[in-house]
């Protein structure tokens, strides 16, 4: 058919090209259509539960994108390096594929997927595998696979070994016409990105799944993340991460949004943390299966007054683009996170001034911050 070989021309040539790390695979035929496995009308599944001394045995799907790595790390840490298992389509570096268990796996591969989840025993499951804004307004069919078919399949996986999931979900689930400031739990979301598109369907298929089959679905809807361990993608809140390399560098930063643009944004060990409490909460405690989280929200403008107490000298200036500019104006500026911190007790650890800290001191220091300090 000449759209599944279009698609797996497209495939081809953005795995030789992109380096996102979202975890996309050469799309096999059957895949491109509804998930292989119907769940029956009957079926009834539970979630599985855990003692101390009963550890989960955890899939990281897509695992070599920006969140995978520190995850496993902070898994293993917690119940033990062989229980936690890293996968994506991607050679890993030395460092990963030593640090424990790494495997190939490819989303839209049904069957080789579900073989994974039985030869390996797993019970958590944690579904990073996507493409991301850019690179699937540049690919829709692509991104429509990826992103919506290989949820299904998961989805389908999941209901039937009985398995707890996490599908993280993104400020890009709301669009122009959904309350900003601030964006509650629930409210009305009309993304206008194929990646937000994909986000919301699986917001509701896993809610549907657990209200229809018991699945055991959990969801957290993430802000802008801020880590100094990888590098900007030029991403619409890649400009807070940008802010740190071009100051330390070269002490002068240009902004691609205005100075007054406000987002949602939590630094990586907070959200790391959050997913593990989600997933950790007693099924008893969630009033609802997809929930906000924040930790800060700040300006470009605010964002360098902190910097400059570091380096002050860092001269910023503003070039807008307004394509960047469009899609920060329709995402939410503040998270309502109330129900996380009611239902399991989420509490962020770090505020601006702790970020700025925190990204400098890995980062490294030059003589401007050595002076300032």
């Amino acid at each position: 058919m000449p759209i599944l070989r279009n698609l797996g021309r497209a495939a081809s040539q953005l795995l030789q090209s992109s380096g996102c790390g979202c975890g996309v695979s050469l799309v096999p035929v059957r895949a491109i259509g509804v998930s292989p496995r119907q769940v029956a009308s009957d079926a009834s599944f539970h979630s599985v539960t855990f003692s101390e001394s009963d550890h989960p045995r955890v899939l990281i799907t897509g695992g070599l994108g920006q969140l995978g790595v520190g995850l496993a790390k902070l898994l293993r840490k917690r119940f033990g390096k062989n229980n936690v298992i890293l996968s994506d389509i991607r050679k890993p570096a030395d460092n990963v594929f030593y640090s424990g268990p790494f495997i190939f796996a490819d989303i839209l591969d049904y069957k080789n997927l579900r073989e994974i989840v039985v030869n390996n025993r797993i019970t958590w499951l944690f579904h990073y595998s996507a493409l991301l804004s850019a690179v699937g307004e540049a690919n829709v069919p692509l991104a429509r696979a990826v992103n919506i078919t290989g949820l299904h399949n998961v989805l389908d996986i999941a209901a039937e070994h009985n398995l707890r999931l996490f599908v993280p979900s993104t400020i890009g689930a709301f669009g122009p016409t959904s309350p900003r400031d601030p964006t509650p739990d629930l409210c009305i979301q009309r993304p206008r990105t194929i990646y937000g598109v994909s986000k919301v369907h699986a917001e509701l298929m896993g809610e549907y799944y657990h209200y229809r089959y018991g699945l055991d679905f959990r969801c957290l809807r993430y802000p802008g993340i801020i880590s100094a361990d990888s590098q900007p993608g030029g991403g619409t809140t890649d400009y807070a991460v940008q802010i740190f390399h071009d100051a330390i560098k070269t002490g002068k930063f240009k902004c691609y949004l205005r100075p007054d643009t406000r987002l949602p944004m939590m630094y990586i060990d907070d959200c790391l943390k959050a997913t593990l409490e989600v997933m950790e909460a007693p099924a008893e405690a969630l009033t609802m299966r997809t929930y906000n989280i924040s930790a800060m929200s700040f300006t470009p403008e605010e964002l360098a007054q902190e910097v400059q107490k570091y380096v002050p000298e860092l001269q910023m200036t503003y070039n807008v683009d307004q394509v960047r500019q469009a899609i920060a104006d329709s995402w939410p500026m503040n998270f309502d996170d109330s129900n996380a911190r009611r239902d399991w007790g989420w509490k962020h650890d770090y505020d601006l001034p702790e970020l700025v800290t925190t990204m400098f001191s890995y980062l490294g220091s030059d003589s401007r911050i050595a002076q300032a300090n």
